[in-house]
């Protein structure tokens, strides 16, 4: 599949940390509860690490208490792809970032307590929030 922002892998390679190659480019998955965005609260805009493509809003995060960051909802339904996973021996939707591929986590459908029922498990390392000056929710 060819997105927006098409890279050679060594050119991700250069971009990337090793960390952020392995789970971005690699579908790697970063240790629970060690992700700088898992117990935030800091209102703002998460964007892919990757191209900077705007993928979440702070007002749609929650705490899943899962070990990593987790929203119910992308900014546009166009911002996240979903692709079935059967790695693992299991079956789970992958979220992609849609305009260069970059591998996110994965989406799953067991939050009732939220608008959607969703619950889009991201890795921290995939995401950077952009604040957006207001305070946090103090709740």
């Amino acid at each position: 599949m060819t997105y927006e922002v098409d890279k050679t892998e060594d050119q991700w390679r250069a971009e990337l940390t090793p960390e952020e190659y392995a789970v971005l480019r690699q579908a790697g998955t970063e240790r629970p509860f060690t992700g700088e965005y898992d117990a935030t609260t800091t209102p703002g805009i998460y964007s892919c690490r990757a191209c900077g493509n705007e993928l979440f809003r702070s007002e749609t995060k929650f705490d899943s208490h899962c070990g990593w960051p987790s929203f119910y909802a992308p900014t546009r339904e166009d911002a996240v792809e979903l692709r079935k996973d059967r790695s693992l021996g299991m079956m789970r939707i992958e979220a992609l970032c849609a305009k260069c591929g970059s591998h996110l986590g994965h989406l799953f459908d067991d939050a009732p307590q939220t608008p959607t029922g969703d619950r889009y498990c991201m890795n921290s390392v995939s995401l950077r929030l952009e604040p957006s000056g207001e305070s946090p929710d103090p709740s």
